[in-house]
C-alpha cells in the first residue's frame, strides 16, 4: 500500500522482503537439486544398457553379472551387477569389474586384460556398475563380480565373451 507521503507501508515492506528470501530459497533448492539429482556419477564408457551378451545368476542366487554391448566408440561393452533374491534392497559390498582381453578370440577361457578396465564397488543396495571398455569390435571381454554376504564373497566370472 503506498501512503500519502509516497512511502511504502511496513507491511508491503515485509512482503518484499518475504517475496526475495522465498525466492533466494527456491535458487537454492534448485542449485542443490541439480548438483544432487542431476550430476550423473562418474562413469567410463558404460551404461547397463544395449545388447544383452551375457547374463548368468551366481549360484547362491544373490546376484547376477550381466554384459551388454554397443557399436559406438570402436564396439564398446559394459557389465553391472544386479542383486537377486534376498540381497535385493540390501546394502552389501558389491563389485564389478570389465576388462579387454589381450588375445582376440579365445572364448570361454579365462584372459589376460591388456590394461583396459573399469571397476565399481562399494555399499550397494541394487546392483554395482555401469562399468565399460571401448575398442572391442574384434576383442574379447571378461567381467567379474562379487557380494558379500554373511561375511563371505560370492564370485562370478564370466570368462571371455564377445570373440
Amino acid at each position: 500500500m503506498i501512503l500519502p507521503q509516497g512511502r511504502l507501508s511496513t507491511e508491503d515492506g515485509m512482503w518484499s522482503t518475504v517475496k526475495k528470501m522465498f525466492s533466494m530459497l527456491l535458487a537454492l533448492v534448485a542449485a542443490v537439486s541439480v548438483m544432487t539429482i542431476g550430476a550423473p556419477a562418474a562413469q567410463a564408457a558404460g551404461s547397463c544398457s544395449g545388447t544383452i551378451t551375457y547374463s548368468q545368476v551366481i549360484s547362491s542366487g544373490l546376484g547376477e553379472l550381466v554384459i551388454y554391448y554397443n557399436s559406438s566408440d570402436g564396439g564398446t561393452n559394459s557389465a553391472c551387477f544386479y542383486h537377486r533374491g534376498a540381497a535385493y534392497g540390501t546394502a552389501a559390498a558389491t563389485m564389478v569389474q570389465i576388462y579387454r582381453c589381450e588375445r582376440p578370440n579365445n572364448e570361454g577361457a579365462h584372459c589376460t586384460p591388456d590394461g583396459e578396465r573399469d571397476t565399481d564397488s562399494g555399499n550397494f543396495s541394487y546392483y554395482a556398475g555401469p562399468v565399460g571398455v571401448t575398442g572391442v569390435a574384434s576383442r574379447c571381454v571378461e567381467a567379474r563380480a562379487y557380494i558379500v554376504w554373511g561375511g563371505e564373497a560370492q564370485w562370478i566370472f564370466s570368462r571371455q565373451q564377445g570373440c
